[in-house]
């Protein structure tokens, strides 16, 4: 392509191309100037027509061009300017903090499901609520021999699950 043929085609399209550029950054709410917009697609294509580029309707390239270039545009100001709002996201725990956690209650569940009712009772109470011996015998009536021995068994039980799963010594 010429540069006279060049100047041809932009001559007949400019206006359209200001125009479409300028109604896109209007209707977008972009700061970009329709002119830039514009002489960056003649760029663009003057650099397709120095590489030989098959161009059967360059007005409609041209054109093509332009609204590429100004959706790119919206594009990046979207990704760097628009803010989060409505997403809630957890803070200070990392997914996988959070996995494990879940993975803990769930093996957790399944060893005290091996116990009795009283000493599963009894190890919550210990472990969950970190209550003491003499707190669990106000709270459950029970005396503090009965007590200390549930939570001997309970205890004994779990390591002999636990070493069945895999874990301890």
């Amino acid at each position: 392509m010429t540069q006279q043929e060049f100047e041809h085609i932009y001559s007949s399209i400019k206006t359209d191309l200001m125009r479409l550029a300028g109604q896109f950054c209007r209707s977008a709410s972009i700061d970009l100037d329709a002119e830039d917009a514009v002489q960056e697609a003649l760029i663009a294509f003057w650099e397709l027509a120095e590489q030989d580029y098959p161009m059967p309707n360059p007005k409609a390239l041209l054109v093509k061009i332009t609204k590429n270039i100004c959706i790119s545009r919206y594009r990046k100001r979207r990704l760097e300017t628009e803010p989060i709002t409505g997403d809630t996201f957890l803070g200070g725990t990392s997914a996988s903090n959070l996995v494990e956690m879940a993975d803990e209650r769930i093996i957790k569940q399944r060893l005290y499901d091996t116990l009795t009712k009283t000493e599963r009772l009894y190890m919550q109470m210990k472990s969950d609520h970190g209550l003491s011996l003499d707190e669990m015998m106000q709270e459950t009536g029970g005396s503090r021999a009965s007590i200390k021995m549930a939570l001997s068994k309970a205890k004994k039980k779990l390591e002999e699950q636990f070493k069945k799963m895999g874990y301890g010594k």
